[in-house]
């Protein structure tokens, strides 16, 4: 079960995460960035855009609005530096978000509609998790891509990134 603590440092860890992973992508060329790497949403910038759909999807359900449309592989910014900058102000929201969070409504049901107009209620902590548990996935598959792409990509460990100093 998902805690307000625990989605306060889930969102921590999805900042931080993509900051490291974001830092090392911007070390491509935008060519390396889009080849297609046979990933399921083709490239490297495809599965970053893919991220941000599925965050702006589920925080607008979570807010109490319209989920976007488009697909789930839609390119939202062909243009990294601005996807880049998309992705900083979406970490911010979900910061927000995490930080408002109370147990009570965490642990109640919580109705949407899919985006194939199909109505579910599910837990909210299990949906909360689900958010979290799609970007770490898919930010694996962008860590094999930049091994494909020839670096040696960064860790993404959550307990490195937010504890990294060793004990003493």
């Amino acid at each position: 079960m998902s805690t307000p603590a625990h989605c306060r440092m889930m969102a921590r860890y999805n900042r931080l995460a993509n900051r490291r992973l974001y830092e090392a992508c911007a070390t491509l060329s935008d060519e390396e960035r889009k080849a297609d790497r046979r990933a399921f949403f083709r490239s490297i910038h495809g599965t970053l855009n893919h991220i941000m759909v599925g965050d702006r999807v589920w925080m607008a359900r979570f807010e109490g609005g319209s989920a976007p449309l488009g697909g789930l592989d839609a390119i939202l910014y062909e243009d990294f530096d601005e996807l880049r900058a998309a992705r900083d102000a979406e970490d911010a929201r979900i910061d927000a978000y995490a930080a408002a969070i109370t147990q009570p409504e965490l642990d109640a049901d919580f109705a949407s509609v899919s985006s194939a107009g199909v109505r579910f209620v599910d837990p909210l902590n299990q949906l909360v998790t689900h958010m979290f548990n799609h970007q770490t996935h898919h930010r694996g598959q962008v860590h094999h891509m930049l091994s494909d792409a020839g670096l040696d990509p960064p860790s993404l460990d959550m307990h490195r990134i937010l504890n990294p100093t060793p004990a003493a």
